[in-house]
């Protein structure tokens, strides 16, 4: 596949538009006809492409899906899991995030360990094989509350994947137990902990976590926690999150960043771009940050995925597009610019649920498989480190997971308004229960 970037003929009425050679700026087909050689693409050349429209757009986005299919063919996997936010309250006040609640205020909510089991526990009935752990940062945590949580969901379920705790708690749990980053990452996995959400990246530039972020993990202790725990054997996923304030370089400098890891250390599973939802975060609806965009176009999200998969297929083989974020019919598009994954059934989604997402909390398996057949592709279940648990044809099945089977109702699984409305789960009471029964 070489990019054509001559100007077409001259026009001719009978002649059909998308028989003739489109212009492709010179540059771009330069950059695209590197990359399908097999060459990394420099951060300056990801700029480029970043900036490409028309035609010049159309081969970028192609280029991406004929690497993906050269790297990983044509499956489109998912998994099978659950997300727990066992708490809501946190110390921190970022300003693009519309889940944390500070502890005083009534909304906020703490799960006891008793019932992140139950949930774990109902999630296993229905074919889920990971959980996903991640949560606010509540203050004066017991440094081993993370550790402790995860010991008692594997007694319970040892076959549970427990993909939890991101680098901004692996930060916190280290400082509240007075031990480094390195041995903190040792007990979790010593406890159980399979693998590490790669969230907290936010845009790893420091200038900007500064506007977006006061006071978060900063950009080089994001990249000790995620490199140690690389080191001591647990895997993790990648992410961005874009559409506010940062600008193309931004963008091509982070993505670059985590490609340098990965040379460096192997252990990134997926990069996962996740777009700013804006409607309900602070920095957008209190107007706190000069210049901020309501998130992003439909094009940049697109151009997202296509110059990630550029950058990263020599590297990060798998790349997730997030039905959550933009919903399944954009997520759908994605597959053709690069992507191959197709995310979690999720079950309980409450992050960017809270935020202003507005497609759902879950997505049965069934449902997943059809989106990706209308796209021409095979549709596979994983497990959370891309092992193919089963793969599907490109027909349609008489499968269904008890998941697809389930009431998928409120009244089953919750939601994160009622969640934080429930009188059982006051912060308050449970959380000095919590403490009492870790202490």
């Amino acid at each position: 596949m070489t990019i054509n970037n001559q100007r077409p003929a001259t026009s001719d009425q009978n002649t059909i538009p998308w028989s003739r050679p489109l212009p492709v700026d010179r540059e771009v087909a330069r950059i695209l006809d590197s990359a399908l050689a097999g060459d990394d693409i420099t951060v300056d050349e990801a700029v480029t492409l970043f900036g490409a429209h028309g035609p010049s757009l159309t081969a970028t986005i192609q280029t991406a899906d004929e690497l993906r299919r050269r790297t990983v063919g044509d499956n489109v996997t998912y998994v099978i899991n659950r997300n727990i936010n066992f708490t809501n309250v946190c110390i921190k006040h970022c300003g693009f995030c519309a889940f944390s609640r500070d502890h005083r205020e009534e909304e906020g909510y703490f799960l006891p360990m008793e019932e992140v089991i139950r949930r774990t526990r109902e999630a296993y009935d229905l074919g889920a094989r990971e959980v996903c752990v991640q949560a606010g940062l509540p203050p004066k945590m017991d440094g081993y509350y993370y550790v402790d949580l995860t010991k008692a969901i594997k007694r319970e379920m040892p076959d549970m994947h427990i993909h939890g705790f991101s680098p901004e708690e692996v930060l916190y749990g280290s400082i509240r137990a007075k031990c480094s980053i390195e041995e903190y990452l040792r007990a979790l996995k010593d406890a159980g902990v399979g693998s590490l959400p790669g969230t907290s990246a936010e845009i790893l530039d420091q200038e900007i976590r500064d506007k977006i972020s006061v006071g978060r993990i900063t950009k080089d202790q994001w990249i000790e926690v995620v490199t140690t725990a690389h080191r001591v054997g647990i895997r993790t996923t990648s992410t961005i999150m874009y559409g506010h304030v940062e600008t193309p370089r931004h963008v091509a400098a982070h993505i670059g960043l985590l490609r340098d890891i990965q040379k460096e250390t192997g252990g990134f599973t997926e990069f996962v771009p996740l777009s700013f939802i804006a409607s309900e975060s602070p920095m957008y609806s209190k107007k706190l940050v000069e210049g901020l965009r309501a998130g992003a176009t439909g094009a940049e999200v697109i151009k997202m995925y296509a110059v990630s998969r550029i950058m990263l297929n020599n590297w990060i083989p798998n790349l997730q597009a997030s039905w959550v974020k933009e919903g399944p019919k954009l997520a759908q598009m994605a597959l053709d610019a690069g992507c191959n994954d197709f995310m979690g059934t999720l079950i309980n989604e409450s992050i960017s649920t809270s935020a202003g997402a507005i497609y759902g909390q879950r997505m049965a398996p069934r449902e997943m498989r059809a989106l990706i057949r209308e796209m021409g592709r095979i549709p596979a279940e994983r497990n959370t480190l891309y092992d193919i648990k089963r793969q599907f044809g490109i027909e349609p099945d008489d499968h269904y997971d008890p998941l697809d089977l389930a009431d998928g109702s409120d009244e089953r699984f919750g939601s994160y308004i009622k969640l934080t409305q429930d009188a059982n789960f006051k912060f308050a009471e449970q959380y000095q229960r919590a403490e009492s029964v870790v202490g």
